[in-house]
This record gives C-alpha cells, structure tokens and sequence, in this order.
C-alpha cells in the first residue's frame, strides 16, 4: 500500500465513522472483504486451525486475529487501539425549550477541549434501540449526516474578556440549538420521535414499532482533508484515535500467515475503560481464553507474547514549546512516537522500546521518543490497563499530534503512514 492509498483510506474510514459503532461496523466490513470469520461471543468456537477471524462487542469494540501456528510456542503479537473520542452525546430526556429555540441537552463525553465546538455545523450519529412490530427489541445505527445542529458564540460586544479568559459551563453553555419554534407552539417535539421518523426513512425494511432509547453524539461534518502549503497535514475530527484502528487494521491485513497476530480496539478508553467493552473489562482476556485450553497454555502464550498500544503522541506545538520537555517533543512527520513515563502512565519498558526500535529499523521508519514534563500530569493510554489485566510485556506509541482532544485535530500526513510501515512489519 502506498502512501496516497493508506491516507485515502484513512480520511474515508474517519468521515464514515462518526461514532465508535460506526467505526465497528466499518471495520468489521473491511475484515468481512478480506475473508475473516465473523465469530459470536453466544456460539461455540471452532476456531483452532489457521485462520482469520473477528468478534464484536456492544458493537463499539472489535478484536480481530490471524493464527498462523502454535500459540504457546510463538505467542501472540498483538496491537491494542481505542473507538471511542470525546463528543458530546445527547441526555436521555434532552428537549429543552428557551426563549422559543429548541435544543438538546448533551453531557460531555471524555476531556473534550469545549471551545473548538462553537460555531460548527454538528450533525449526530449513534445507535438506536427500538421495538419491530412483531415485539422484537432490536439496534441500528443512524446518522443524520447533514447539519442539524449549532452551538453559537456568545458574540464578543456581550462579553469583553473572552479573548483574554473564557470559561465554558458545561451545562448552561454547550446545549445544541436544532430550530427556531414556531410563535404558537411552546411544546418541545418528541426527540424519540425524531428518530423514529429518520431510522423509518433510513431505513424502512426495520419496520420499526417504537424507538426505546439511544446513545447518540454530536459530531462536526467538516470533512476530513489534507492540509498545509506542501500538504503535510492531516486535519480531521477523531484522529484520537481512529488513525490508530484503521492503521492497526491495514496492518493486520497484510499479516504474515505464518504469524499469530492480533488487533483490539476498545471503547470507552476516553472516560476510564472501566466497562464491558473496554480495556479495564474482560473482552480480550475472554477471547484468550478461548483460544488457550488451559490456563497453563494462556500463561505461556502470554509470556511469549507483545502488545503494541497505539495512540496519538502529544507533538510539540511551535507556539506552545515550553509546554514539552526540551529533549522530548515529538515533530509531526518525523515518525511514530515511543511514550515513556516512570509512573507506568504509559506501559514502555527498555525491553518493548528496543524491540520497536528494531522492527522501525527493519522497516526504514524514522522512531521519537515523548516524556512528559516532569512538573506536569500524564495521561494514559489502554497500554497499561490492558498489561495489568492480561501480564503481557506492552509497548505505548503513537503518532504526534496538535489539538488533541479537539473538535478537529493535527496529524503529520506521512506519520501514520510511517506507523503502518512498523506495524505491518511487526506482524510479518
């Protein structure tokens, strides 16, 4: 795959993956045309032979695989990801009428940067929960795709200061406007009703009673592009850390059939992992399980086994440099980051380092390394969640990136890219 392929791809999963369960059913779609098995949890497993296979869960994480030989003789080499991005996601009763506006009231969803949401054209996305005429409860995904949304800025006349310091109450402030009500009509509309009327116009083979409930989120409908004067950027929204799921899904496509390898992307990394389809929860130890008879076989196979966590890198922004340690702030376009901290916030040994290094080297992919500033907090990544859980030795990268956790973020063109070079040569 060359690089205009691998970032064509990459702008094309992100924009048709407005939410983690989109991006499942994208993935899951791609590993359908390229001949995995679809597996399910309820079902018994036949599954000891060489192959290639996938399982869901809660349709917003996936772990797909190759087995290629003994598990306990040559391990696992494994790439772990996440979903899931911070949104705003619609309250279970949201209409909210004020000074005749309709609107919808959101709770924020992960450490969202809130400013960047003002004064976008949202669109929302999501999975809904409905009842079939014949009394089946049942899910679909549904998309509104146009703009139906906006959150305005308070206009700079009203508030003097908000150059200089500008706070956002998340509970008075971000609730989407949706319309203007009509002068006679003070009711809010029934939101379940809304989507009643569009999963019925989407999708009218469902034959849809009544719409139960739904996990929904906002999200900006500015596509994703290349950018910049020699088009060295990639500006999108959910790049942290969809890049990562779709890198990791290229590169477990061109695994080596010789090879056991495997790709999980968890959900829910944003607000903690602490779920059933998260990092913290058992999906991939239940999935190991299954693949090892006994518990001396998993021991073993994990002890022969790797995890490389991919997610984005913070890159060191030229007007922010002294936000970063002076010897460890990562450069868009100069290659996949290896983040260390001494506090296990990231899961980097000088073991998984040094073989990284060794696979970029193999690969002819430029390698950085990011610490964060001593005097200042680290985040973390599903790289130490998913070590403790299962023991297996794990590695923490990721591609640099500008405005993480933005309604639209900054990657390098060529980095994720880079990325792919190391993993597919990782899973060769």
């Amino acid at each position: 795959m060359q690089d205009s392929e691998f970032v064509d791809g990459l702008l094309s999963f992100i924009q048709s993956s407005p939410t983690p369960f989109h991006a499942v059913e994208q993935m899951s779609s791609i590993l359908d045309d390229a001949g995995f098995q679809q597996l399910r949890e309820a079902d018994a497993w036949q599954c000891s032979n060489p192959g290639k296979y996938y399982v869901t869960r809660n349709d917003s994480s996936i772990i797909a695989f190759t087995l290629g030989g003994s598990l306990v003789e040559k391990g696992l080499r494994m790439v772990g990801a996440h979903t899931d991005s911070p949104c705003l996601k619609v309250k279970p009763n949201p209409e909210i009428i004020k000074e005749s506006y309709l609107q919808l009231g959101v709770e924020v969803y992960g450490g969202a940067l809130l400013n960047p949401w003002f004064d976008r054209d949202l669109s929302l996305a999501g999975r809904v929960s409905y009842v079939t005429k014949n009394g089946e409860v049942s899910n679909a995904l549904i998309d509104f795709k146009k703009p139906v949304a906006v959150i305005p800025s308070l206009a700079i006349h009203l508030d003097r200061k908000a150059n200089e310091k500008h706070t956002v109450n998340k509970q008075k402030h971000i609730p989407p406007i949706l319309m203007k009500m009509p002068n006679d009509n003070t009711d809010a509309p029934d939101f379940r009703e809304m989507l009643l009327h569009l999963l019925r116009k989407q999708q009218p083979d469902l034959s849809v009673e009544k719409v139960l409930d739904y996990e929904l989120s906002f999200y900006d409908v500015q596509p994703p592009a290349v950018i910049g004067l020699h088009q060295d950027f990639i500006a999108s929204a959910r790049l942290d850390n969809l890049l990562s799921c779709y890198t990791g899904l290229m590169s477990l496509l061109k695994a080596s059939e010789k090879q056991n390898c495997l790709l999980v992307c968890n959900d829910h990394e944003e607000v903690g992992s602490m779920s059933a389809a998260g990092a913290q929860g058992q999906f991939l130890r239940s999935v190991l399980e299954r693949l090892c008879i006994t518990p001396e076989e998993l021991a073993r196979t994990i002890d022969q086994s790797m995890l490389i966590s991919a997610d984005n890198a913070h890159g060191v922004h030229p007007n922010y440099a002294d936000k970063h340690d002076a010897n460890h702030g990562p450069i868009l376009n100069q290659g996949p980051v290896i983040k260390v901290n001494a506090s296990q916030r990231y899961a980097s040994n000088s073991e998984t380092s040094a073989a990284f290094r060794i696979i970029c080297d193999e690969a002819d992919v430029p390698v950085q390394s990011f610490v964060v500033r001593t005097d200042m907090a680290c985040g973390s990544t599903i790289g130490p969640i998913t070590a403790s859980e299962i023991g297996v030795r794990t590695l923490d990268v990721g591609v640099p990136t500008f405005a993480m956790h933005s309604i639209r973020e900054l990657a390098g063109r060529w980095d994720g890219y880079y990325l792919y070079r190391a993993l597919r040569e990782y899973f060769q």
